[in-house]
């Protein structure tokens, strides 16, 4: 059964919010560099034990591997840097910035460039910014936001080419590991004794690594990149529903009516293949 590509995109967003759930847990044990390494080592173990992606290899994407595991590595810890001084509310309105970019310049027709507007305007409702915290959390989180544009770009390259796939998202989370390694592994060690604080790693893993990512890429393999980067808007609505169903975290009128905008968007914008 094939699903509608959005339908993907909404399902890494649900699981981009369950994962931090059990990164809670882990900031209490481990600092937030040994959290991005666990959390990287945990879903490059699930995806080799699953797809065993060699065979990838002999096509000639190691560059576009090595590159995109790089960039993974970087993003993720950035991203725990970020979230340990900065509220994740301010951390998630900066790293849509750049993404607005990249749909923009998707942007050909006026109905695009009113479904960009309803969305940047849903996101903006729905985004509690406060410019509060410790400077080098904002170094951290422009950092973040940077990488994740430029994940966008690779990601969606790698899910219309040789070298995507869920194989080559597999092979990059490998070579992640080791660009990670002199990052986090020297803060990782005092949990490697600590069964708990692993298994919520794995949690990690698992729910913020491999289930979304292996989403961005069926969706991304149906997507143009700027229809793509103006999904990214569905992440904090995704989030207020997410907050409802299972926090019974009754949204206000305003952040109802920026979920309305926001999915008003989305449903307005006609992307190209």
């Amino acid at each position: 059964m094939s699903f509608p590509p959005w339908t993907y995109f909404v399902g890494s967003a649900v699981f981009h919010y369950l994962g931090p759930s059990f990164a809670v847990l882990l900031f209490s044990r481990v600092a937030p560099l040994g959290v991005a390494g666990i959390r990287i080592w945990s879903a490059a173990l699930v995806f080799v034990l699953w797809r065993r992606p060699w065979h990838v290899l002999h096509r000639g994407t190691w560059r576009t591997v090595v590159l995109w595991g790089a960039v993974l590595a970087a993003m993720n810890s950035a991203f725990y840097m970020a979230i340990a001084r900065l509220p994740l509310a301010t951390v998630a309105a900066i790293e849509f910035l750049p993404v607005i970019g990249i749909a923009a310049l998707g942007m050909r027709t006026r109905r695009n460039v009113a479904a960009l507007a309803a969305a940047v305007t849903g996101v903006y409702v729905l985004t509690d910014v406060r410019l509060e915290g410790e400077p080098l959390g904002f170094l951290f989180a422009f950092a973040n936001a940077g990488l994740f544009a430029l994940y966008v770009v690779i990601a969606h390259h790698a899910a219309q080419s040789d070298a995507g796939g869920i194989d080559g998202l597999a092979l990059a989370m490998v070579a992640a590991t080791v660009f990670v390694l002199p990052i986090g592994g020297v803060q990782a060690v005092p949990v490697l004794s600590d069964g708990v604080a692993l298994a919520a790693g794995l949690g990690v893993g698992i729910s913020s690594s491999v289930i979304p990512y292996v989403c961005d890429q069926l969706a991304m393999a149906r997507l143009s990149r700027a229809t793509y980067a103006l999904m990214v808007a569905l992440l904090p609505a995704t989030a207020t529903v997410v907050g409802l169903v299972v926090l019974r975290q009754v949204p206000t009128t305003a952040e109802l009516a920026g979920v309305g905008l926001v999915i008003a968007g989305v449903a307005l914008h006609r992307g190209e293949r």
